[in-house]
């Protein structure tokens, strides 16, 4: 048996003792943190994307190409890029795989495809047209490697303009002759026909507050619930509660996976929200959010200088 030397062993009996020292004091000081309620969940920061309607915004001409959108988003250093998909040039196989490739090599994810579908009609030929849509969106996704898609529940159309509508606060009467009962039916009938095909390719259905029967963030959490799969889930738009939005947002993240986060630089174009993006930030850490948060500008000033600002905002508010 070999002789162990004096001062390795008291050196090993010290270094027990210490750690013993050590370890006993962590766990007294987590029982007291866990008898105060305190203990807070490891976290990391949200990643931040931006969409390509941001470089856009619907102002006559200034459409930019995907890849001019993705190349900049990397110059500005987002970590991902969200396709809006009335902006894509092409649905090809060799276009969308030169749009993964180039986003591969400027160091970001594609995250997010933002498509623009209606379910709110008494027309089943018209609800089914949109189903059609929806599900070549979900496969279009799928074949971009895109883990989720923002959809609406659509609206009435009996206001005229998105103009008007935004004048009217986003509130709009129904069709003559139907109510929101018809209209809650439709889209949940609609929603729970693509699920197959979302489940199939793996793309996550983000229901977004986007002005129709989501207005409310009961009308939201209504469809998610009567549908109840985990292939549907809440995409939170910041800039779509126009009063008190604070309470409203934490009403509904708990079933939020994707974040849509709404900026004003040089004042916003249909109107202004004075976000406090920190206190947002707190709402959804509550709430274990760790999904991305995607900046859709929505203001007057120069893309090239608000999405960096915007970007350093939300980096500080989500870090």
């Amino acid at each position: 048996m070999k002789t162990i030397e004096r001062r390795t062993f008291l050196t090993g009996a010290l270094v027990a003792g210490a750690e013993g020292l050590i370890s006993s004091d962590f766990s007294r000081a987590e029982q007291a943190a866990s008898s105060t309620g305190i203990i807070q969940k490891k976290t990391h920061p949200n990643r931040i994307a931006v969409s390509t309607y941001s470089f856009w915004r619907f102002k006559d001409d200034l459409k930019l190409s995907i890849e001019s959108c993705i190349d900049q988003a990397a110059e500005m250093g987002f970590d991902g890029v969200e396709i809006l998909h009335i902006q894509m040039e092409k649905e090809s196989n060799e276009y969308l795989q030169n749009l993964k490739r180039r986003t591969l090599v400027g160091g970001l994810d594609l995250c997010g495809l933002s498509i623009h579908q209606g379910f709110v009609s008494p027309d089943a030929e018209k609800r089914q047209q949109n189903i059609d849509h929806t599900i070549k969106c979900i496969e279009l996704a799928y074949e971009l490697g895109i883990p989720i898609i923002r959809i609406n529940t659509g609206r009435w159309g009996t206001t005229k303009s998105f103009d008007e509508l935004m004048a009217n606060r986003g509130i709009e009467p129904p069709l003559a002759g139907y109510t929101d009962e018809d209209g809650f039916k439709w889209v949940i009938d609609s929603i729970e026909k693509c699920l197959p095909i979302a489940e199939k390719c793996g793309v996550i259905i983000g229901l977004e507050n986007h002005w129709g029967l989501a207005r409310t963030p009961e009308g939201l959490i209504r469809i998610i619930k009567a549908i109840d799969s985990v292939w549907l889930k809440v995409l939170l738009d910041t800039g779509n509660f126009l009063e008190d939005p604070y309470d409203k947002l934490e009403t509904c993240a708990p079933h939020t996976v994707y974040m849509h986060a709404k900026t004003y630089y040089g004042g916003g174009i249909w109107y202004t929200l004075d976000l406090d993006y920190s206190h947002i930030a707190q709402i959804m850490q509550r709430h274990n959010f760790h999904g991305y948060v995607s900046l859709e500008f929505e203001g007057n000033e120069d893309y090239k200088t608000a999405l960096p600002k915007s970007l350093e905002l939300l980096r500080k508010s989500f870090s």
